[in-house]
């Protein structure tokens, strides 16, 4: 009993000493845990390069279509493939497929393999045929992660229209680049592992918007293969063709040559092919601007459809002399005869008669100076000099008139026309004819830039225009059965100390039937060399498209057409 007091004295004095050391020791290791959590983000920070990847998950880019539902632009997929070194069991017989299938030197696989490193990238992309080879493989340190890529299934076609994507998703030129944040989505990011057996969770981005264009693929093929064949038998340089549609401004079918594939943008030579020369390139416009001329002349006033004037062949205005294309003098001429026939010393008679302040503020009417607005990206405005500009002289009131000092886009010069086609309405030009955004659609609508004439001038200058084809110049336009109103232009090259005397600009702008205009053209070759003017060179090419294309529009002849009308038809109920 003594011995048992004695061992328990002994503990109570032990006792405090016990609970001292585990209060110490319990602080020691608290130091230790907080020391540990400071340095945890550290730790994380160095193994995140090896054992973490943050990857984009990009959105499945919209679709494109053409307004029947053709695609245009859609999305295949390419693979990026990695692999776990310290996962793999028989290093040199993976290495031996690995090489195989990706077409990679063996040794240099057999190096990534044996690598220390938790994770090495093999091929950063490679074919969807490729990538599912590899799958097949079924190791699990491998990695395939799959990529969007954009692809073009219709080639070359509307390419300049289209644009390209790049590498990194991004939209450039075009309705590609026009377009960017709707076709796009919305991306997402997340960390991942490199550890085969850490799966990520399943998410998907946003789906971007699809875009149906107001393009027409067969009419865009047709003027694709009509330019190609036009440049190549006039042995011209480049050259453009727009077909619209007057009444709402869509755009059926736009082409520039030369061109481009969108699906290998990366091999083209020269950067400015990617560019949209419809929309961008800027050109003296010739005689075509006689048909503004006269019409801002007719709804101001100034002139009517009997007024005529002295032709003596040449003019003078602001010390410069305008002569005639054909140096002639041709006595008494009416309003008519100064379109039919072209001359210049007409429509600088006309130009004078308006003065500046009125001249120019038709021309800004019809819009010269200005972008047009078209839902594209890359658009010129053109350059107009006015009085009060540095670069104007009285001398450009003059040669203004027949499209000579100045500088328009082919969609404006085709925009402007339009109104004088659709009764005098001037029609923004149009490419995109709805978006469609998680199953909502928004429908584009026709959007009017303004009246520059009244629909009496309008007719007026329409019916001037149907005899410039049926009775002047520029007969070889003419279509056997449909009506059409025309005119040509032959456009001097400027130079920096005058204009070129061995090559021109030639074009031609149309629109049919011309009582009830379903479609507006205008071709455009640069530097043709298979004859001087424009009604000998462009013409003629108007009328083989126009055969072709009221086939595919499905225009009937003018009298079809008016005997349908007889009968209570309309041609605008025609299924197109």
């Amino acid at each position: 009993m003594q011995q048992t007091q004695t061992q328990m004295d002994y503990f109570n004095q032990r006792l405090p000493f016990v609970i001292i050391g585990m209060i110490i020791f319990s602080g020691v290791l608290l130091l230790q845990m907080i020391s540990f959590q400071q340095l945890a983000p550290e730790v994380a920070a160095e193994l995140r390069p090896d054992y973490d990847r943050t990857i984009s998950l990009a959105s499945a880019r919209g679709t494109i279509y053409d307004h029947t539902g053709q695609r245009l632009a859609v999305n295949t997929l390419e693979y990026r493939i990695g692999i776990s070194p310290n996962l793999v069991s028989n290093r040199a017989r993976v290495a031996t497929q690995l090489a195989s299938i990706l077409n990679l030197d063996e040794l240099t696989v057999y190096e990534a393999v044996n690598s220390d490193q938790s994770w090495v990238l093999l091929a950063p992309r490679v074919n969807a045929e490729i990538g599912q080879q590899v799958e097949l493989l079924d190791l699990s340190a491998l990695t395939i992660d799959k990529i969007p890529r954009r692809s073009y299934p219709q080639g070359t076609l509307a390419a300049q229209i289209l644009g390209f994507v790049s590498g990194d998703l991004q939209g450039y030129y075009g309705v590609e680049g026009k377009f960017q944040d709707q076709l796009a989505g919305r991306p997402r990011r997340e960390v991942i592992s490199n550890i085969p057996f850490d799966l990520p969770p399943e998410q998907e981005a946003d789906r971007g918007s699809d875009i149906y264009l107001t393009l027409d693929r067969d009419i865009q093929y047709l003027i694709e293969s009509e330019l190609a064949l036009s440049v190549a038998e006039t042995n011209a340089v480049g050259g453009t063709i727009i077909v619209m549609n007057p009444r709402t401004g869509d755009i059926l079918g736009m082409t520039s040559w030369p061109s481009f594939d969108p699906n290998a943008y990366l091999d083209v030579q020269n950067a400015a092919d990617w560019s949209n020369p419809a929309i961008s390139a800027q050109f003296e416009p010739g005689s075509i601007m006689k048909v503004i001329t006269v019409a801002s002349a007719l709804d101001a006033g100034i002139i009517s459809r009997e007024w005529t004037y002295t032709d003596q062949g040449r003019i003078e205005i602001g010390g410069r002399v305008v002569e005639n294309w054909d140096r002639l003098a041709h006595g008494v001429v009416d309003t008519t005869s100064v379109l039919v026939n072209s001359y210049n010393v007409g429509a600088a008679t006309i130009s004078l008669s308006m003065g500046p302040n009125t001249f120019y503020t038709y021309l800004s009417k019809f819009g010269f100076g200005r972008l047009t607005g078209v839902n594209l990206q890359g658009e010129a405005g053109g350059t107009v000099f006015i009085p009060g500009d540095a670069n104007w002289s009285e001398s450009n009131l003059g040669t203004n008139s027949f499209g000579q000092g100045m500088a328009v886009t082919p969609l404006q010069l085709i925009t402007a026309v339009s109104a004088i086609a659709n009764d005098g309405l001037m029609m923004q030009p149009n490419i995109v004819s709805k978006i469609v955004t998680n199953g909502q659609v928004v429908p584009s609508k026709p959007i009017a830039l303004g009246r520059p004439i009244s629909e009496a001038t309008a007719h007026l200058v329409r019916d001037m225009m149907v005899a410039v084809v049926r009775d002047g110049l520029d007969e070889d336009a003419s279509l056997p059965g449909y009506t059409v109103a025309g005119k040509t232009g032959t456009a001097e090259i400027p130079t920096p100390v005058s204009y070129r005397s061995d090559a021109w600009i030639m074009s031609f702008i149309g629109f049919l039937p011309a009582d009830d205009p379903q479609v507006i053209v205008l071709i455009k070759l640069d530097e043709p060399r298979t004859g001087r003017w424009a009604s000998q060179v462009v013409a003629p090419i108007f009328r083989r498209l126009a055969e072709r294309l009221v086939v595919l529009m499905e225009i009937p002849r003018d009298d079809v057409r008016l005997a349908l009308e007889t009968q209570g038809g309309a041609v605008d109920a025609v299924q197109r």
